[in-house]
Order: C-alpha cells, then sequence, then structure tokens
C-alpha cells in the first residue's frame, strides 16, 4: 500500500507531464487545450497537498476549499500565497469544461474559445502552482512527520 506521500509524489509526476502538454500544446496553437492542461496541472497540485497532509478530498476539480481548511497546517511561506493558488484553481476549474467542449449551447468550439494570451496566463499560473507545490513536497521534512 503506498503511502500519502508517495500518492502525493505521483501526483505531482502526473502535474509535470500535464504542465509540459500545457507548453506543447501553447507551440502548437492549441491554446484551449493549453488551458485545459494547466487546469489538470494545478488539480493535481492541490491533490498533491491535501495527500501529504493525509487530508482525504472531495472528488472535484476545485478542491481549493479543501486547501483552505488545512491553512493553520502549512508552513507561513506557503499560507502567504494561498490566495493567489485558490484563484488560480478557482479561474481555471471554471474553464475546464469550455476548453474541452466549448460553449455547446452557442455552439462555438473550444478552440474559438480562448486565445493565445489565455494559454500563456493559464501556464504562466499553473507553473507557479506546481513550483511552489514541488518546493513544499522538499520542505516537508522541516515541518511535517
Amino acid at each position: 500500500m503506498s503511502s500519502n506521500r508517495e500518492l502525493g509524489e505521483a501526483y505531482l509526476e502526473d502535474a509535470e507531464y500535464s504542465l509540459e502538454e500545457c507548453k506543447m500544446a501553447l507551440k502548437n496553437k492549441l491554446y484551449h487545450r493549453a488551458v485545459r492542461r494547466a487546469q489538470e496541472c494545478v488539480e493535481l497540485c492541490l491533490k498533491a497537498i491535501l495527500r501529504l497532509f493525509g487530508i482525504e478530498y472531495p472528488r472535484a476539480h476545485d478542491v481549493s476549499s479543501s486547501i483552505l481548511r488545512i491553512r493553520g497546517m502549512l508552513p507561513e511561506w506557503f499560507r502567504r500565497e494561498l490566495n493567489f493558488i485558490i484563484e488560480v484553481s478557482t479561474s481555471l476549474a471554471l474553464q475546464r469544461a469550455p476548453s474541452f467542449y466549448g460553449d455547446e449551447y452557442k455552439k462555438i468550439p473550444a478552440k474559438r474559445l480562448f486565445k493565445k494570451e489565455d494559454a500563456e496566463r493559464s501556464l504562466s499560473m499553473a507553473r507557479r502552482v506546481l513550483e511552489l507545490t514541488r518546493k513544499l513536497y522538499e520542505q516537508w521534512s522541516e515541518y511535517g512527520s
């Protein structure tokens, strides 16, 4: 059986892969796919954090409310970044379905909904969340169990 940390590290590996796919989609001008992959990266990062702390998370794409519940368990430097992390998770979660399916009501495909700037911003935000999460894992032994 895997430990919470081992599961979380596996999530981080997948988050890194999603970020690489995000970069590739941006390079290939598939901006909607870049947004989707950025969202997946952030989702996996937040779930990795919850795993690290042994917290069972809801089966949802935005688990930022669960992160807020463990605020007091997080190191101070990470707490200072929480508003950013929560904002990114919430924002990208709202774009998850449209970045995959488009606007089905208006019959607009996903590739027409997202621009290069959307993809670049999503990549930048996801990269930062991944960096913060990696740092949290690296420093875990200083304050964790």
